[in-house]
């Protein structure tokens, strides 16, 4: 992993080194079940939610945040894990980028953490969480995992379909990692990416459980349960 490019930084401004703030918390007004889109404060989309209904006793989510590809949507996040999401009871968030993609493949981290932060503040208000996972495919997942990185005091968990990098400022605890690949990626090259992101990792004490498929820059229905398994057990 090497570090992104120098953002300019201000003192206090944890955003900037990609630390988040939310924490878990009884909720304090219920929200609704089913998919709920969130608007920004000043207009546009600033997220999708789909939430499963509640279970009988009560029991906690455990919230995915998900992270669309360069040029994606909130919906696109949302529908990388929308079809496994009420049978492992799985409350799914899908933050919009600021831009065309998230802003450390920009050069740093800012405004994207200041949002998704805002945005996990918000959820944990309204809904039950007791775990806590990152995810995302593309450049979603080369987010997922840096920032999932950077704070894993809160995230136990990162899903990275098809990364191409990882660059925290600097990691925080030890959240266990899955990545798939597929080996006729020709938008990121496998022996480019995963081969050399996922050893490196495993050199730094990560726990990572790792796929390779045959295919290309896409997500398996059979990689896609295979994360949905690794997730929930």
């Amino acid at each position: 992993m090497s570090d992104p490019a120098p953002p300019d930084r201000q003192p206090g401004d944890d955003s900037r080194l990609g630390r988040l703030t939310a924490r878990a918390h009884p909720p304090v007004a219920p929200a609704p079940a089913g998919l709920v889109p969130v608007s920004a404060p000043g207009g546009g989309l600033l997220a999708m939610v789909y939430a499963p209904e509640p279970v009988a006793d009560g029991a906690a989510y455990r919230l995915v945040v998900l992270l669309h590809g360069a040029g994606g949507s909130a919906r696109q996040g949302l529908d990388l894990l929308l079809p496994v999401a009420d049978a492992h009871h799985l409350l799914l968030v899908a933050p919009q980028a600021a831009a065309s993609s998230w802003d450390l493949i920009a050069g740093g981290f800012g405004v994207d953490v200041r949002r998704i932060d805002g945005l996990l503040a918000g959820v944990f208000d309204g809904y039950p969480v007791r775990d806590v996972t990152f995810g995302g495919f593309s450049d979603g997942a080369s987010y997922a995992l840096s920032l999932g990185l950077a704070n894993g005091d809160l995230v136990d968990g990162v899903l990275a379909f098809s990364p191409g990098f990882a660059a925290p400022p600097a990691t925080h605890g030890r959240p266990r990692i899955f990545v798939s690949h597929g080996v006729d990626d020709r938008v990121l090259p496998i022996d480019m990416c995963s081969r050399r992101l996922v050893p490196h990792l495993h050199d730094l004490g990560y726990d990572v459980t790792y796929e390779e498929f045959p295919g290309g820059h896409e997500i398996p229905t059979p990689v896609r349960q295979s994360a949905a398994t690794w997730l929930t057990t």
